[in-house]
């Protein structure tokens, strides 16, 4: 009878799919089963962004980059909902894990790194697409907002959901304790989804600052979903999905190593 260790050694070009698509399908019951938390109160939230600013600036406020405010928010407070919800599913689905001790029932079975990798990913980018359809599918109704480049629009969600997943997946193994997630949430990650061009124009920044905001991958994902959304943005969206991709690439090939040598995970 083959054993664990066996089974676990797999070689060049051998996946393990059906191990592969469990861990996926878990991490995203995970969310699903509270889909009121998970799916509903973002939404709720982007809807109340959009009347606050609606109610604070007014009709009044000029166009930003050529379309009315509104339109020209919709699309960051999209990609901001998305990627913060990606990111809390990663993290918070591995930190509980070890926090509670069960982190073994995913190293024990026979999934190498890149399953696992690909798993937990799957999660946070499966989380991510169902709020942005929610999210569009009100701004459409509210709004009357569609997608110029639908596949582009795609694409950029995509990419943050993974960008963001493999983010918090990083964050969840670092961390050890409820407070050290908490303090990566609100010093790192909300920061980066506010301060990207969400809520403005990078134009108008302070040349500094400016250059800062474009050395942030958060920045080419917001701006890139919003030329898909809207078809105006702050830098050319083809720049935007070489940045984000390369991010991406980055942050899991960091993580991969991360859950390949078992840096706290295993003791």
């Amino acid at each position: 009878m083959q054993n664990l260790t066996d089974r676990g050694e797999r070689g060049f070009g051998r996946f393990n799919w059906m191990g592969l698509y469990t861990l996926a399908q878990r991490e995203v019951l995970r969310f699903l089963v509270v889909w009121t938390q998970t799916l509903l109160a973002p939404l709720v939230t982007a809807g109340l962004f959009l009347l606050i600013f609606n109610i604070a600036v007014g009709p009044g406020r000029p166009d930003v980059m050529g379309v009315p405010f509104l339109t020209f928010l919709a699309p960051g407070i999209m990609m901001m909902t998305v990627i913060q919800n990606a990111f809390a599913n990663t993290s918070s689905s591995m930190v509980i894990a070890k926090v509670q001790g069960n982190i073994v029932d995913t190293l024990m079975p026979p999934l190498s790194p890149l399953e696992i990798l690909l798993g937990y990913l799957a999660g946070g980018v499966a989380r991510g697409a169902l709020i942005a359809l929610s999210v569009g599918l009100a701004m459409a109704l509210l709004l009357g907002l569609v997608p110029q480049n639908l596949l582009l629009s795609l694409a950029f969600v995509v990419l943050g959901g993974a960008f963001m997943g493999a983010l918090g997946l990083f964050a969840g193994i670092f961390a050890n304790k409820f407070d050290q997630m908490a303090a990566i949430t609100n010093f790192i990650v909300t920061p980066l989804a506010f301060l990207s061009g969400t809520f403005y124009s990078v134009d108008a920044l302070p040349p500094l600052l400016n250059r800062l905001t474009h050395a942030n991958p958060v920045f080419y994902l917001i701006d890139g979903l919003r030329f898909g959304m809207i078809g105006v943005s702050d830098s050319s969206p083809w720049l935007g999905l070489a940045v984000c991709t390369g991010a991406t690439l980055l942050v899991c090939a960091v993580t991969w190593q991360m859950l390949r040598t078992g840096y706290r995970l295993k003791a």
